[in-house]
Parts: C-alpha cells; structure tokens; sequence
C-alpha cells in the first residue's frame, strides 16, 4: 500500500491517502484503498476513519484520461474506483470520511461511501465531471440524491460548482463541521464511540437500510425484517436487552 497509509487506534483504524500534490483517484490509489479496507475487515477493527494527508482526493488523474481515448484505461480505473467505494460503502462497521481540503469528483464519491462525512470549515465538495464534457461515473448521479435530494443533486451535477463546509452541512452532505485543526481529533473520538457500540447491529442497520431503498415498501419491510431476525440472535443484542432490564449500561463486544 505505497500510496495509502494504514494505522490503529484501538478498535478504530484509520486509512490516509498519500499521492500528493492532491490524492489524483487512480487505478493504483484505488486498489490500495481497497486493500486497507480489506485489512479493516478484521473484526478486531470496529470503526473506521478515511481521510487524505492534505486534500482528501480532488478526482481522478485526469492526465490519464487522454490516452484513455484510444484504449481501455479508463473504464479500467473507473472500475477499480466504483469497487472501492462499494467496498467501503458495504463495511460491517461505522466508517467516517473526514474531508480537508478538496474531495471533488471521484473524491466525493469515495467520500459519500462512507457512514458520515465530517468537513474542515474549508472543504470544498462537487461533481465537476460535466466541465469536461463527461459524468461521474463511480455513484455522483446516483448517491448523490440519495443523500442531499434529486433536484439539488441534479443542480450540482449540472454546474460542476464546488460546495463549501457550510452549505454541504445545510444539504445534509456533512454530517459535522469543524476546523481543519480539530477534523482528525472529533472524526477519531467518535469513530471511537461507534467502536464501542453494537457493531453488528450498525452493520444491520447498513444492509437493511441499503438493501431495501427504492425498492417497493413491501419488500423493504421484508427485508428489515429479516436482518432484525439476524441481528436479533447476536451477543450484543442479548447484552443490549438484558442490561436494559437490569438498568445496567450495555457492554458490546462487536458480536
């Protein structure tokens, strides 16, 4: 992983991409992201944080993307990048994007994969592709509204504009915003809390909750409740009602 950095911090690991001058998303980026999200599988690992060592990623490498017209390239890392977010966005465990700096195109992408993303007062966010001529291609169209609504999502892939902190955190974009000082302490310090928590009953919440949206009302209840039945027989949910009835504070142990 030369161009990502993978550290612990307790039940919390934290993955910091390294590809100065601006974290470039590209094949080689991706896979390594991949590889410390696959690391993070560990159930030892019980929340995670992602961040980049300046800007979090200001997009994909788009140097690359000339010779991309006469070859395949670039379908290749964008779905090397599309993976990688799939693979964050499917973690059995609270994850954390803690944005500085730019996370535009691909970087908000891989941004908006996470659980939560926290902003430094001077983040700037956005889908730019259209300035090119082109789209996003790794969930920009599609998590986008998701997250902030239709309407505003098609807005910002139609302008390509940048969204600061502020603005990103009244779209519900950012789920917290800070300086750039206090980013890393209050996206490790919670990462922490949700470390201490259910851990498999997060991870229900995440497959209930992604498995049943936009699908007919039906057939997502059917399939809350089934993840309920699942989660329902773990340790952590006869230690949560148990203590409950004792009056006594819960201790998880993430299984």
């Amino acid at each position: 992983m030369s161009l990502v950095e993978y550290t612990t911090e307790g039940a919390v690991a934290l993955v910091t991409l390294n590809r100065p001058p601006v974290n470039a998303l590209n094949a080689e980026l991706a896979m390594d992201i991949a590889a410390a999200l696959a690391e993070a599988s560990d159930p030892a690992i019980r929340a995670l944080v992602i961040r980049g060592s300046k800007h979090f990623a200001a997009g994909a490498d788009i140097g690359r993307f000339v010779d991309a017209f006469s070859s395949d390239s670039n379908e290749e890392m964008a779905s090397e990048v599309a993976q990688t977010i799939v693979q964050l966005e499917e973690m059995a465990k609270p994850t954390i994007a803690a944005i500085s700096g730019y996370a535009l195109g691909g970087g908000l992408e891989l941004a908006m994969g996470a659980d939560f993303r926290y902003m430094a007062e001077d983040a700037k966010v956005g889908q730019p592709e259209i300035n090119l001529g082109i789209i996003p291609g790794a969930g920009g169209t599609q998590r986008l509204p998701r997250i902030v609504g239709y309407q505003r999502a098609k807005e910002m892939n139609f302008s390509g504009r940048h969204v600061g902190a502020a603005e990103a955190l009244e779209l519900g974009l950012a789920d917290k915003v800070v300086s750039r000082e206090q980013l890393l302490e209050v996206a490790m310090a919670d990462a922490a809390k949700w470390a201490a928590g259910p851990t498999l009953g997060y991870a229900a919440v995440k497959r209930s909750m992604n498995g049943g949206w936009g699908r007919p009302i039906e057939d997502a209840l059917a399939t809350e409740r089934r993840v309920f039945n699942e989660v329902f027989r773990t340790a952590d949910a006869e230690a949560g009602i148990t203590a409950f009835l004792n009056k006594e504070k819960p201790d998880f142990e993430g299984r």
